[in-house]
This record gives C-alpha cells, sequence and structure tokens, in this order.
C-alpha cells in the first residue's frame, strides 16, 4: 500500500467514532419516537439517557484523566451549564415526539446559525459575508421544509426544538467564555451529572414517570439504551482524535440518517420540496461551518 493510500486510509478512521456517533443519534432519534408512540413520557427518556452519559463519561475519565481540575468557578459553571443541558435534552425529545423526526432534528440543528450569529452581535467572534449567506440559505432551507410538509404541524413542536437550540447556543458561548482554559473532558462530567441529577430528580418526584407499555416499545427504548451509549462514546473518541470543530462538522450526517431513518421505519412521508429544503440547509450548515 502506498504512503498517500496508508494516509487516506488513516483520515477515514479517524472519522468513523464521528460517523458512528452521528448514525447512533440518528437512530436514537427514529427509536424515541417509538417509544413515544408507546406511552413512554420524553422525561423519562430523557433522564435514562441522562444517567447513562454519566456511567459512560465516569467510565471514560478513568481511562484518560483529566489533565488539570477545574478550580471553584469553572466547577460552578459547569454545574450551570449541566442545567441548561437538562432542557436541551428534554427539549430535543419533546420536540420529535409532537412533530415528525426530519423536522424537529433539522429545527434543532439551527443551533450553530444561532451561535455564529449572537456571537457575532456580542463580538466573541467574527462573521463574515460567506458565513452570512450560509445561515441564511439554512434557515431558507428549513423554511421550505416547514412549509412543504404534508399535513398540519404541531407549533408547540417546532417551537421546543427551536428552544432546545438556544439552550445549547447559550451553552456553547458560556462554554466559549467562561471556560476556554478548562479541561473540555472534566467540564462534561459536571455538566453531565448535574443534568442528570436535574432529569431524574424533576422525572421521579413528579407524574411524568412513564415507561413503554409494550413489547416492541420496550425493545426501542433498549434499542435507545445501546444507541446513546454507543453516540456519548463515539463523541468522546472524535473529539480526542479529530478535535471538536470537526466532530462538529461530521454531526451534521445525524439529521440526514434521521430523515432516511424515519421514511424507512416509520413510514413519515417527505415531499421532493421537502428533500430540497433539507438538503439545502444541511449543505448550508457545513457551509456555514467551515465559513466560521
Amino acid at each position: 500500500m502506498s504512503g498517500a493510500a496508508r494516509a487516506t486510509e488513516a483520515g477515514i478512521g479517524a472519522l468513523a467514532p464521528g460517523i458512528t456517533a452521528a448514525i447512533s443519534f440518528g437512530f436514537a432519534d427514529v427509536l424515541g419516537k417509538i417509544v413515544f408512540a408507546d406511552g413512554a413520557a420524553p422525561l423519562t427518556v430523557s433522564a435514562v439517557r441522562g444517567a447513562i452519559g454519566v456511567g459512560l463519561l465516569a467510565g471514560w475519565l478513568r481511562l484518560r484523566p483529566p489533565a488539570r481540575p477545574h478550580d471553584r468557578a469553572q466547577r460552578w459553571m459547569s454545574i450551570l451549564l449541566g442545567v441548561i443541558y437538562a432542557a436541551n435534552i428534554y427539549g430535543v425529545l419533546k420536540a420529535i415526539q409532537l412533530v415528525p423526526v426530519p423536522i424537529a432534528i433539522l429545527s434543532y440543528f439551527v443551533y450553530p446559525l444561532l451561535t455564529g450569529i449572537v456571537g457575532a452581535v456580542l463580538g466573541i467572534e467574527a462573521l463574515g459575508w460567506a458565513g452570512g449567506l450560509a445561515a441564511l440559505a439554512a434557515f431558507a432551507g428549513l423554511a421550505l421544509m416547514i412549509g412543504a410538509a404534508p399535513g398540519a404541524l404541531a407549533p408547540a413542536g417546532i417551537a421546543i426544538a427551536i428552544g432546545a437550540a438556544l439552550c445549547r447556543v447559550v451553552m456553547l458561548l458560556l462554554t466559549r467564555t467562561k471556560l476556554a482554559g478548562a479541561d473540555p473532558l472534566l467540564t462534561s462530567w459536571y455538566s453531565m451529572a448535574a443534568s442528570a441529577v436535574v432529569l431524574l430528580a424533576v422525572a421521579g418526584g413528579s407524574d411524568t414517570w412513564v415507561m413503554p407499555a409494550s413489547t416492541l416499545g420496550w425493545s426501542a427504548f433498549a434499542g435507545i439504551t445501546v444507541a446513546s451509549a454507543v453516540s456519548t462514546l463515539g463523541l468522546f473518541a472524535s473529539a480526542a482524535r479529530i478535535g471538536a470543530f470537526r466532530t462538529a462538522l461530521v454531526m451534521n450526517l445525524e439529521p440526514v440518517v434521521s430523515t432516511l431513518l424515519s421514511i424507512v421505519v416509520l413510514g413519515e412521508t417527505i415531499t421532493p420540496v421537502q428533500s430540497l429544503g433539507a438538503a439545502v440547509m444541511v449543505a448550508a450548515l457545513v457551509a456555514f461551518q467551515l465559513f466560521r
């Protein structure tokens, strides 16, 4: 094998964890729809996914101990991020319950655009004309997809997905401005632990702890558990191999996977115009992240 071929193979191998994470997230999105149709509550699924993530990250930190501890301010900021992350997780799953999976996930995926725009307004980072045009194209693609949806969409589902995206924006900007020098794995640990505690406390202390009712629902619930584990580990491995920026680019594969799976597995319909809107949005998202 030539040196160029080996380099190409190594490059593809480096992308494998991120691609695996994106595909696993896509599976989890679709399985969530099955679980919710079977009567399970989004809050229950959010709490279980959060607990799984904490356990996996604890194991990861044992294998790769953090380079440096957080100071008091960094620790409390990470915990605050965890509270916001709890709302983020719940919002995505609730949106999947209320509207078709492609609409929910693509509505949520406006967060890179909103992060760049808000960051530019606040003077945190620059946003050039190319990035601005890419953002406009992405919003136009999303509007096209929503506007061409067959049947009536629940406005609350789209609003909740965008609310979840805004939570993600706040998390990214706070991380950028307040935790720039902190160890990212340790930040994730405090944040995920805090979010799991919040979700478990809210779900356990209310009447919203509702599990699936049938064998199909429980099978899908087990599938979410596996997919969440694979996606979480894939994200950590990808960030360690290729960095956070390229991992974010690879994660744009998630809405593509969830859209295709929702058609095949759930029988959700998507018109040619919607397909065009989705393609425009995903392409514009990639361009926007490259131009930032």
